[in-house]
């Protein structure tokens, strides 16, 4: 089983390319088989789900089934055996089907999407990135009915209608109905026609065992000629499988028939909790028989995520200035195409006085710095290859020639240099200073 990692950082977007997508999930989800089953935070619910259901069908096999087997003429009693292993069989298939599969999530957008009718000509001031701010809710219609939409922060999209997002999984699912703890996955449009064939063939399971042990009872009551207590005494098993599957009759078949109310209704279980469509008309209701239809009878959408594929190696590029409708700020500090670096920011500034542009600087000879005079060394800044002495009469993007003026400090400097190189001869090469013409690159 795969626990989803943290979210990747932007700087190692480019290398998610080895990755699959349920690999790079950002949701809450916790995959298995290599991404191909996909269950929700809650996921260990599920195994205790299983064992509500499996132990009392034990129960039920080893004590009230097998003795069963030889009261019935022909062979006949074996087949209570064959019919609840079956039935058990086929209920943890739905269990599986319901919270194994992906519910109906929407992918999420990698940026938010732009302004209806936003051509991209925003104005802006220098330095400035747009801000437009996207609005919190739109305005669908659906049958002849207006339907309002809202735009989800977390997912960065508009939700189609009947959509929400859950809090627990951390995804928007498309016709969500609610998140059910029990299987440990949202129940939405993918896998709500599996929820309800559950807890419908659940309901039928316990309402099989506690038929079955009455039944029992009332063999071993004609058997022995005894009163009802004195035969439930006789099989401990049964008085207990009676009181545990009618006590979950109540649960699961209360469920099962408020689904059904919902699904000829045309509703959700969220949609009939927060909107109450008792109290106004449903735009969703097409009748009785067309709503068991929806339900039942058509084809289930393919999923929208490939879980198995592989996430793009492109890294995901910066976006507009786009404002999320809830907050008062840019989703992300955005600006248009990529970040400035420090040789674009050079071309489009000028530099101060006793600056140099980093490709005019001075060429000193190696090993002839440590030889400068004291005043000389403590005019050069290292950290930004600047020499104070140097100066330009107009700013390197505005002069006209391609010479600098010297100061006069360099210059005598360079003449003290220039005499010493004549007395002494060729032979000494200490305290060459070499000063370029400044050309610009």
């Amino acid at each position: 089983m795969y626990r989803v990692p943290p979210p990747v950082s932007q700087d190692q977007s480019c290398e998610s390319g080895d990755l699959m997508v349920y690999q790079n999930w950002k949701g809450s989800n916790i995959f298995a088989l290599g991404g191909r089953l996909i269950f929700g935070p809650d996921v260990r619910s599920l195994f205790l789900t299983i064992f509500l259901i499996v132990a009392p069908v034990a129960v039920f096999c080893i004590f009230v089934a097998r003795k069963l087997m030889d009261d019935f003429p022909n062979n006949y009693g074996i087949t209570i055996m064959i019919v609840v292993i079956i039935f058990t069989v086929y209920d943890l298939v739905l269990l599986l089907f319901t919270s194994g599969r992906d519910p109906g999530i929407i992918p999420r957008n990698a940026h938010p999407p732009e302004p209806e009718g936003f051509d991209g000509s925003t104005e802006a001031g220098v330095g400035q990135t747009p801000q437009l701010r996207l609005p919190r809710i739109k305005e669908v219609e659906v049958n002849g009915m207006t339907v309002k939409v809202k735009y989800c922060d977390t997912c960065m999209l508009y939700r189609p209608p009947r959509c929400s997002h859950c809090s627990i999984c951390n995804n928007c699912v498309e016709r969500f109905d609610h998140h059910c703890p029990w299987v440990g996955q949202c129940i939405g449009l993918r896998n709500y026609r599996f929820f309800f064939m559950f807890v419908f063939s659940t309901t039928l399971l316990c309402v099989y065992i506690f038929a079955f042990c009455w039944v029992y009872i009332r063999k071993i009551m004609g058997s022995e000629e005894s009163s009802v207590w004195k035969a439930m005494l006789k099989t401990p098993a049964s008085i207990v499988l009676i009181v545990y599957t009618f006590i979950s009759m109540w649960f699961v078949g209360g469920l099962t028939a408020f689904h059904l109310y919902l699904i000829s209704t045309n509703q959700t279980t969220y949609e009939n909790f927060r909107y109450r469509y008792d109290r106004r008309a449903n735009p969703y209701n097409r009748g009785v028989v067309q709503n068991f239809m929806e339900i039942f009878c058509s084809s289930i959408p393919k999923s929208k995520n490939n879980f198995r594929a592989m996430v793009p190696r492109d890294p995901v590029l910066p976006t507009r200035g786009f404002m999320s409708p809830n907050m008062g700020k840019p989703v992300e500090d955005i600006e248009m195409g990529r970040k400035a670096v420090w040789g674009d920011m050079n071309s489009g500034l000028d530099l101060g006085e006793g600056q140099l542009n980093s490709t005019d600087r001075l060429n000193i000879k190696d090993g002839e710095l440590g030889e400068l005079s004291p005043e000389l060394r403590t005019n050069v800044d290292e950290s930004t290859d600047r020499i104070v002495g140097v100066h330009p009469r107009r700013s390197s993007w505005g002069r006209k020639s391609g010479s600098w003026d010297m100061s006069p400090e360099i210059m005598a400097l360079s003449a003290r240099g220039g005499e010493s190189n004549r007395a002494g001869g060729s032979g000494s090469g200490s305290g060459n200073v070499k000063v370029e013409d400044y050309r610009h690159s």
